[in-house]
């Protein structure tokens, strides 16, 4: 029984020593001068003398402190002013590259627009569209043509009728006028036998 109570002292005695030795340990780690702000209060806090409830602490701790304090506010407002800065100015570029491909999307847009349309008289047609303009317009020539070919037999075979039937009056009119003439002939002979006959008498 003695025994197991001195084995008991003894491990709370070393269990003791250790955490003091670690609490020392982590102590002498901390510095004023050195590490965060938060490790720099740690240091002040463990360092100071206790006074009843309260914390007695140097003068110069505490100049010290602030002007740490300070100096990493400082450096935190400078590395917001910087970063937003850099978002600032990463923001303005992505402006710029959105305008950029705005612009490039329009000038593909009307890229693919000319490759795929046709112009006509100043008016952007689509090939397709052009291609069937095209097609009705040849279609219409030549349904024109051969209208008009059409035509032109028809009316040809008309005044080659038109010439035949002249040619069939004009020889029709010289028959009668060789029959015309003929019977004036006839008529000025017998007209002539008659005055000769009347002088014969006479």
């Amino acid at each position: 029984m003695k025994y197991s109570k001195h084995i008991i002292a003894f491990t709370l005695l070393l269990s003791f020593s250790f955490l003091t030795a670690q609490t020392k340990t982590e102590t002498d780690k901390l510095s004023l001068n050195s590490g965060t702000i938060d490790s720099q209060f740690e240091y002040v806090i463990r360092k100071s003398n206790n006074y009843q409830e309260y914390k007695v602490v140097k003068k110069n701790w505490l100049y010290t402190l602030k002007s740490h304090t300070i100096d990493s506010l400082k450096a935190v407002h400078k590395q917001l002013a910087d970063t937003k800065q850099i978002v600032n100015n990463q923001s303005n570029e992505i402006n710029v590259l959105k305008t950029n491909l705005a612009d490039t999307k329009g000038t593909l847009d009307a890229t693919n627009l000319e490759k795929d349309s046709m112009s006509l008289f100043g008016i952007q047609m689509s090939k397709t569209g052009y291609n069937v303009l095209m097609w009705s317009i040849i279609g219409g020539l030549l349904a024109m043509l051969l209208f008009f070919i059409y035509r032109f037999n028809n009316s040809n075979a008309i005044t080659r009728n038109a010439k035949k039937q002249l040619a069939e009056t004009e020889e029709e009119f010289e028959e009668h006028r060789k029959r015309a003439l003929e019977r004036e002939q006839k008529v000025m002979r017998r007209l002539q036998d008659e005055l000769n006959k009347q002088k014969a008498t006479s």
